[in-house]
């Protein structure tokens, strides 16, 4: 590949001015005062130019991102989403030692009847080449003694707007897992006083391998009253998962209708 010398410059530029500014914060104490404070303007203002790069840049590759999810969607598809921690920052960022029920941002829990709560479960920054959202979520199980472990995700109410028994709903996951791990997924719909639920097993995950699977819920099968819906939500189950790091990366949600014959 040809080099580009006016590109190469620009990167050689970029590092040397990274170098500078690392070596004055190793010698900071040392600066003499009135230096110190020019630096100090010029530091304020390279962080205002490169905090407009990073707001700009997240913002051409969510662009990018919602692109690229369009792309893989099928036919007649009339409703998308992603959880609210795979698109954005939450808060708090992490749970150490969550109790059954604790939650991470405002749509996602996590359910266990572990006594000594040995797990930990914090939102990451995906960084991959292929990865389509923006965060990822890590759960760490250590000597887990309970007996199930699950991340219950809730579906926003736009998900039941329309929704019938003629629909598909989609979901993509893209999951890493340091050891071997069986994963279900369970689909809940809440309609009037009775809950309906489809059951389906995700391939299973081998030892550090990082899968991208997609699963299809058949609603046809489920025999919830259109009328009624008040209430979706996604069971993530994690079979025998002790001394297991887990990575979700992906989770993008969809419907469409059958196609009819």
């Amino acid at each position: 590949m040809a080099i580009r010398p006016g590109k190469w410059f620009e990167r050689k530029t970029r590092e040397r001015a990274a170098r500078q500014w690392t070596a004055l914060a190793g010698r900071v104490e040392r600066l003499h005062p009135a230096r110190l404070s020019r630096l100090r303007d010029e530091a304020r203002e390279l962080r205002g130019s490169l905090d407009r790069f990073l707001i700009g840049a997240d913002r051409h590759a969510s662009r990018s991102r919602a692109a690229l999810d369009a792309l893989h969607l099928p036919g007649g598809t009339d409703w998308r989403w992603r959880p609210g921690f795979m698109a954005g920052q939450v808060s708090p960022r992490g749970l150490a030692g969550p109790e059954s029920g604790d939650r991470l941002g405002e749509g996602a829990a996590v359910w266990h009847d572990c006594p000594e709560s040995a797990l930990i479960l914090q939102q990451l920054a995906n960084d991959g080449a292929t990865d389509l959202s923006p965060f990822g979520m890590r759960l760490e199980v250590f000597g887990f003694a309970g007996s199930f472990l699950s991340l219950s995700i809730d579906l926003p109410e736009s998900a039941l707007q329309g929704l019938t028994r003629s629909h598909i709903l989609r979901l993509e996951t893209g999951i890493f897992a340091e050891r071997a791990l069986g994963v279900y997924a369970r689909l809940n719909i809440g309609h009037g006083p009775n809950t309906d639920q489809a059951t389906l097993q995700l391939r299973r995950f081998e030892a550090g391998h990082y899968s991208r699977q997609v699963t299809e819920f058949d609603l046809a099968y489920i025999p919830m009253n259109e009328k009624r819906l008040e209430k979706i939500w996604l069971d993530l189950i994690f079979e025998a998962p002790r001394m297991n790091a887990v990575e979700i990366r992906e989770l993008f949600f969809s419907r469409h209708l059958r196609a009819q014959f």
